[in-house]
Parts: C-alpha cells; sequence; structure tokens
C-alpha cells in the first residue's frame, strides 16, 4: 500500500482560520473568498528598460512578493493594460508564479479587462463576449495560470448590453477560468443596473468588490460619490486604488519644495493639484496623531480606512520591500472609536 509521507510543516495546520502569518483577512462582500485586509497593487511592476512606464523592476519586484508573502500580504492586484497596455504587469507576476507554483493557493489574484489590449480592432477592447473571453485567455497566458481569483471589468460600458456581459462571466465561472468576479470605476446607478440584471441571472455574477478610487484626504470623486455608502448596504466590498493619495498620505511630500525626480507625484505631473495646502495641513494633523500614537501616517490612513462601513482590503503599491513593511503593519492596527473620530478631525477641513 502507498502512503503518504506526513509534512512536518503541516503537522500544526489549524482546522479553519482568520489571519495567514499574522495578517487578518476578511470576506470580500457576501462571498466566501478572504482576502488579506492589506493587500498589493502592482500597477507599476513591469520592465522599465522597454519602455513600458513602470517603477518596479522584476528583480526588486520579486523580492516583494517574497516578502509579502512572508508578511502574509496575499491579496495582490494587477490590470491588463497597466503600464502602458503592454501586460507587463502581469507577465512579471505570471513569471514570479512560475518560479513560485507552490504559493499559488495562497494568493487571492485579482486581474482587470476592459481597455484595448491584443489587438486594435473595435473588437479588442470593450464588454462585449468575445472581448471579455479573448482578453481573459491572453491575461491567463501572461500570468501562466489556468484561473484567476477575481476578474474586475475596470470600467462600465455602455455600448453592450449589460445581460450579456453577466452572462459571459457566469460562463466563465462555471468553466473554472473565473472565480469571482467584481467592477471598477462604476458610479453607484451603473452599479446598481448590474444588480438589477444580475437578480435574474445567477449569483455566479454578483459583484463581491468595487474598485473605486478613495483615499482619506479626497474621499470619493465625482462622479463615484456614493458607491462606498451603496456597497455598505448591498454587502459589497469596497476596494480603494490609491489609498495613499499616490503617496501624499506619507511624509515624503511635506516640504514639496524638496519633491523631485524619482518622486511619483513629480513624474505624473500632479504635486501641485493633489499637494494643496489644504490637504498637506491635513496631513501634517495626521502625522502629529501617528506619532502619538507609535505608528507612521500611512499606517494611521490605512487602518482609518479599514474601520468605515462598506469598506475591503486595501491594495497600497509598494515600489521597495520597507514600503510593502511599512504598510503590512497597518493591517495589525486595530484603532479605537476615540483613535477614528480624532482622525476624522484631522481631516475635517479648518475655518
Amino acid at each position: 500500500m502507498d502512503y503518504t509521507t506526513p509534512r512536518p510543516d503541516l503537522y500544526d495546520v489549524p482546522y479553519t482560520a482568520t489571519e495567514f502569518h499574522g495578517m487578518p483577512y476578511r470576506q470580500l462582500g457576501a462571498s466566501g473568498l478572504r482576502a488579506s485586509v492589506i493587500g498589493l497593487g502592482t500597477w507599476k511592476f513591469g520592465y522599465p528598460h522597454t519602455g513600458d512606464g513602470a517603477r518596479v523592476d522584476e528583480r526588486t519586484a520579486f523580492a516583494i512578493f517574497d516578502r509579502a508573502v512572508e508578511l502574509g500580504v496575499t491579496f495582490w492586484d494587477t490590470a491588463n493594460r497597466y503600464n502602458a497596455g503592454s501586460g507587463n504587469s502581469e507577465r512579471l507576476i505570471g513569471r514570479w508564479f512560475r518560479a513560485n507554483p507552490d504559493q499559488r493557493r495562497n494568493i487571492v489574484l485579482a486581474t482587470k479587462l476592459y481597455g484595448g489590449m491584443d489587438g486594435a480592432t473595435p473588437n479588442h477592447s470593450g464588454l462585449s463576449r468575445g472581448n471579455i473571453r479573448d482578453a481573459l485567455h491572453a491575461s491567463l497566458s501572461r500570468l501562466q495560470l489556468d484561473y484567476v481569483d477575481l476578474l474586475y471589468f475596470h470600467r462600465f460600458d455602455p455600448t453592450v448590453p449589460i445581460e450579456e456581459s453577466l452572462e459571459t462571466i457566469e460562463d466563465l465561472v462555471r468553466e473554472g477560468l473565473i472565480r469571482y468576479f467584481a467592477v471598477s470605476n462604476f458610479t453607484k446607478d451603473q452599479l446598481a443596473s448590474y444588480l438589477e440584471v444580475q437578480r435574474s441571472l445567477s449569483r455566479r455574477c454578483r459583484p463581491v468588490a468595487v474598485q473605486n478610487k478613495y483615499d482619506p484626504l479626497g474621499r470619493e470623486p465625482e462622479p463615484y460619490v456614493g458607491v462606498l455608502e451603496f456597497c455598505a448596504a448591498h454587502d459589497i466590498a469596497f476596494v480603494p486604488y490609491s489609498p495613499l493619495a499616490g503617496g501624499l498620505l506619507t511624509t515624503r511630500y511635506l516640504d514639496p519644495a524638496k519633491a523631485g525626480a524619482g518622486d511619483r507625484l513629480v513624474d505624473e505631473g500632479t504635486l501641485q493639484s493633489v499637494a494643496t495646502p489644504e490637504r498637506l495641513a491635513a496631513v501634517r494633523r495626521l502625522v502629529k496623531l501617528a506619532e502619538s500614537w507609535d505608528m507612521a501616517v500611512n499606517q494611521l490612513a490605512l487602518a482609518y480606512l479599514l474601520t468605515l462601513p462598506g469598506m475591503g482590503p486595501q491594495i497600497p503599491s509598494s515600489s521597495t520591500v520597507a514600503q510593502l513593511e511599512s504598510n503590512a503593519a497597518a493591517g495589525r492596527i486595530v484603532l479605537t472609536e476615540e483613535q477614528v473620530r480624532e482622525v476624522e478631525a484631522a481631516l475635517a477641513p479648518t475655518t
């Protein structure tokens, strides 16, 4: 008889778990999928030498990925069009998975589709049945995977019947190519229209998450105001992108005159529009609070976001292992009600 030899590293596996390597997890909306409360955005992971606009190369990215697993930061977010439509963020992740196949089930991987990829005809973008299927297969090829945990529609498509898009998602879930579905850059009305159509189909195509822009300083920009409240009311996880306001919620930009090439807001040409005097004043107030509570301001910002009703995991990007470690520490911070009130007072506009 062939017996399997027990693995010593699995002797103490818990019957169930709510965390991994010390990182708490929370469910994505009403689904059974759990994700680390601090995840990792990979928008600028790629191959800078190719001119794709990436800021994090393969060597650095692999070091970040390796450390992320050690820290329990296992909710990774990418998209097919990241880095000038090159697909290089997905491609880089795929190479890491090829080198670390035993880590696949530890990682909750999300990607997105909508924008033109893998061709230039009108049928190479949007949310038609054909493009959804073709774009997903292209992503899976770059990722070197046979499924993704979470697939986002990167934006709403007014030119395609919602039924066509959602029926395609149903098919992909049944085929095992995706496990859960989500949307990004949707307004409250667009999200409501998806839920209305979904009710006549099945739960396979019910969005479990919405990824929109949100940070403590700017909150929800127009026209997306109200989506977080909608998510809280309908048991959908709100996953904010750029939760640290492009790096403004760190100490890097406290003196804008010292910012220069290599700083994200400078390189993107958004420093003046983002780092307004009012926002910088709020950041300084938050820095004082964070220091008094023995934490960094980015950690305070992420921990605060996790207290908001409807809020799901955070996916800040990291360009160094040190940044990853600092962001990850926020997942273990539990703010008191009084601390939350003090944060909100610090964020409130002054007269």
